[in-house]
């Protein structure tokens, strides 16, 4: 089966059980609470409509490619976002459009749920059968050559991969090296050309493979010009060097094409998407807190001598230096070049500040860096600026933190990684974390830090 006919199938079975779910939830719903069947027709339409427009957003999102199908995390992630989206969208059409009365909530809620379980149940078994055929080679129909040279065919991977994804070799033409750094190739080897142009011939062969170093630019146009009495197409496979980079996305700037070795952490959408909660979460949270940080203050100023905010320079997004509020929790402000972190039984911290650590009261005038836009709501904790410059020199991956906003909370905080790193084994597992965010961002993984952070916020142990 070719895999084009594989992803066209897969198309059509969301579209059938997006339309047997939302028939079947109106007519038991209706059934079970009215006894009738109800308006079959116009939910039998919804259900359509509701399936063309899921099927084509997901075409969209490349979501029926085998590579994507096998991709069981960002099916997922895929498949949730599109149907609560396209859920939003129609209902607030039909809203608009008055015509909402025509379905009820019970059947529209049972529709949402029933819908989106059967789809990534069937999500899970298209993947997990994808896989097997994939290293089965069951997609391996398309007839094919491969003129490689001598020694590549057996240490590049782009063979097993071709094998995986609809190509069949049905030979293999290997070159020396010497003969294809030579001016006289097609004469050297214009035999073995011929015969290789009447097998294709003979056995039908749809597509030719060169697999060389893309160096050899006078042996390439000297094959091309041998094939050219084939009418198939030539493909050029990357060699190992140019493979490693032609793994990234394609990016056209005009008239040339880039590999994106590094993308941007989040698009420019996401990043709109992302600010919005921040603003829209501080808003909330300084309103509902208000109180609290009022009396912090006041007992921040009756229990000791100095400010009630402790301003420290941190580093942000991109390595930019801003002032991080935090309510004063020690008899010190330091902020220089050396600063010793807070460690248990402190005698730096005063009465009031170990019970605001504890509680990460003390982390609430935070909520201004996130409206200022310093900060996010949730993103890698930022450390001191000493801390950082030295973390920078002896951790890898450390300087990747600042490709987002730094957090009030993070991935690291809510599995335990909050408070003193006494160890750099700690803090090269902060940043695994921290990593892991900036890579597998999504608006539901933040929601799900900020409500981990609250169900965690009084019971941590870890902050001194």
């Amino acid at each position: 089966m070719r895999p084009v006919v594989v992803e066209r199938l897969m198309a059509v079975i969301d579209a059938a059980l997006i339309v047997v779910s939302g028939i079947g939830c109106a007519a038991g719903y209706h059934i079970v609470t009215a006894g009738t069947l109800g308006k079959a027709d116009v939910y039998a339409a919804a259900s359509v409509l509701v399936a063309i427009n899921f099927v084509l957003l997901t075409v969209v999102q490349h979501g029926y490619r085998l590579k994507n199908v096998t991709n069981l995390a960002r099916t997922f992630r895929m498949t949730l976002t599109t149907w609560t989206g396209l859920f939003g969208a129609l209902l607030a059409i039909a809203f608009t459009m008055k015509v909402s009365e025509e379905f009820s909530r019970g059947t529209t809620l049972s529709f949402y749920l029933v819908g989106l379980v059967v789809l990534l149940a069937w999500k899970i078994a298209a993947a997990r059968w994808t896989a097997h055929a994939l290293r089965t080679g069951a997609f391996a129909n398309g007839r094919a050559l491969l003129i490689a040279e001598f020694g590549l065919a057996t240490s590049s991977n782009a063979v097993d991969d071709l094998g995986q994804h609809g190509y069949r070799l049905v030979r293999v033409m290997e070159i020396p090296a010497k003969d294809l750094a030579s001016p006289l190739l097609l004469s050297q080897l214009a035999p073995r050309f011929e015969e290789l142009i009447a097998f294709a011939r003979e056995n039908r062969v749809e597509h030719v493979f060169l697999l060389m170093n893309w160096s050899r630019q006078h042996a390439i146009d000297s094959i091309l010009d041998a094939l050219k009495i084939l009418p198939i197409p030539v493909h050029l496979v990357p060699d190992p060097n140019a493979a490693r980079f032609l793994r990234y996305p394609l990016v056209s700037t005009g008239n040339t094409f880039t590999a994106e070795l590094r993308r941007a952490p989040l698009s420019w959408n996401e990043r709109a998407l992302k600010r919005t909660l921040d603003l829209v979460g501080a808003s909330v949270a300084l309103f509902v807190f208000a109180p609290v940080m009022l009396v912090t203050a006041i007992l921040i100023k009756l229990s000791s001598k100095g400010p009630v905010f402790f301003l420290q320079t941190r580093h942000g997004f991109g390595g930019r230096a801003f002032r991080i509020f935090k309510f004063r929790t020690m008899r010190v402000l330091d902020d220089g070049p050396t600063i010793v972190q807070a460690q248990k039984n402190d005698p730096r911290v005063t009465p009031i500040g170990k019970w605001l650590r504890k509680t990460s009261i003390d982390e609430l005038p935070q909520l201004l860096n996130v409206l200022k836009g310093d900060m996010s709501l949730v993103g890698p904790r930022p450390h001191a600026a000493a801390h950082n410059t030295e973390y920078e020199q002896i951790i890898g991956n450390y300087a990747f933190r600042h490709h987002v906003k730094p957090g009030i909370t993070g991935w690291a905080q809510v599995n335990g990684y909050r408070g003193e790193t006494r160890t750099l084994d700690l803090m090269q597992k902060r940043v695994e974390y921290d990593l892991w965010y900036i890579n597998n961002w999504s608006l539901w993984l933040d929601v799900k830090i900020v409500v981990g952070t609250i169900a965690l916020g009084f019971r941590q142990n870890a902050a001194y």
